[in-house]
């Protein structure tokens, strides 16, 4: 369990808001690759490892994240911004951020209500926290546009917000356990399953780096897929079933079901091995599937996750539902294949 929490600790460390995912995918790499691993990357930039030449059975998490990026430079030199994903600003309000150029210069900031302080502003508490009416404060001595841009910050550099991290009576807080608990879930499958099982095995691991904006599963899978399986954060909150230390099981979502049969096996596989589930439907929710789905991919597809509480945005889940899922998979390939 200690592996898992420190590789989700070290890939949050990362910053990886969708369209900036080159370093994590390159440190996710090169673990898998010390570990005998073999990886290789789309055109698109998503992702594949696996041992077996023609795998039939895909199983998928995204490494993007929910993000920010400069519009542009306001007249007394701080950032103006616009979203990556749906990053629900209330709950970043006040989050340190790093802002990376293009050059690769990197600059420290805070996302903060335009003229916040409740001294000068009575309103503050009232006003809607919407792009509009709030900011990136520099951490730099700028006073007017030409001294940002003097710094070589320009419109289009990415924002990366802290995760915040913290590992605590099992449970894990952080933002964007969406979906990072799921990639250090299945790494660290890999990693117990060995390279010399993965190449009898005709199992692939795909990452994606575009789901945030919903078009991250669209393409690069292999040929020869036949199911995928998609391990996404499951749903906690009202009206759902999922809860923290299980996995959900979603038998549908905003886009509709999910494969009867994948779907089926994966609850009586939970019920048969007494892995902790629950078997939910989302109601303000897609996936990486429901973009293969959509792009014409001729394959069956399921979703499973950790249940993640406040998403979104101060994110927690618990390493029983990061061991739920984990065993779900594992079973999964276990039964699809005879092992």
């Amino acid at each position: 369990m200690e592996r898992m929490i420190e590789i989700l600790r070290e890939i949050l460390e990362i910053p990886s808001p969708t369209g900036y995912t080159k370093e994590v995918m390159a440190y996710i790499a090169e673990l898998l690759n010390e570990n005998g691993v073999k990886t290789y990357f789309t055109n698109k930039g998503a992702l594949i490892a696996g041992n077996h030449p023609e795998p039939e059975l895909v199983i998928a998490a995204h490494v993007d994240t929910l993000g920010a990026m400069v519009k542009g430079i306001l007249p007394n030199g701080h950032l103006s911004f616009t979203r990556i994903g749906g990053l629900h600003l209330p709950a970043f309000e006040g989050e340190y951020c790093t802002i990376i150029t293009r050059s690769g210069k990197r600059f420290r900031g805070t996302l903060l209500l335009k003229n916040p302080s409740v001294h000068v502003n009575k309103e503050a508490g009232k006003k809607e926290r919407k792009e509009e009416n709030m900011y990136i404060r520099l951490d730099e001595l700028v006073e007017k546009k030409e001294d940002t841009e003097k710094l070589g910050i320009r419109p289009g550099d990415f924002i990366a917000f802290d995760p915040k991290f913290e590992y605590v009576n099992g449970f894990v807080k952080a933002h964007f356990l969406d979906d990072k608990a799921s990639v250090a879930v299945m790494i660290d499958l890999m990693l117990d399953l060995g390279a010399e099982a993965l190449e009898k095995l005709p199992v692939a691991f795909f990452f994606s780096p575009y789901e945030e904006v919903g078009h991250g599963g669209s393409a690069g899978y292999p040929r020869s897929m036949k199911e995928l399986l998609v391990v996404d954060m499951g749903v906690v909150g009202d009206g759902v079933a999922g809860k923290e230390t299980a996995v959900s099981i979603a038998a549908k979502d905003s886009t509709g079901p999910y494969d009867y049969e994948m779907t089926t096996r994966l609850i009586e596989l939970a019920e048969k091995h007494d892995i902790p589930h629950v078997v939910d439907v989302f109601p303000y929710y897609g996936s990486d599937g429901s973009a293969a789905l959509r792009a014409g991919w001729d394959i069956r597809v399921a979703l499973i996750g950790q249940g993640v509480h406040a998403s979104h945005g101060m994110e927690r889940t618990h390493v029983k539902g990061l061991l739920a899922t984990k065993e779900l998979i594992r079973a999964y390939i276990e039964e699809m294949f005879g092992i």
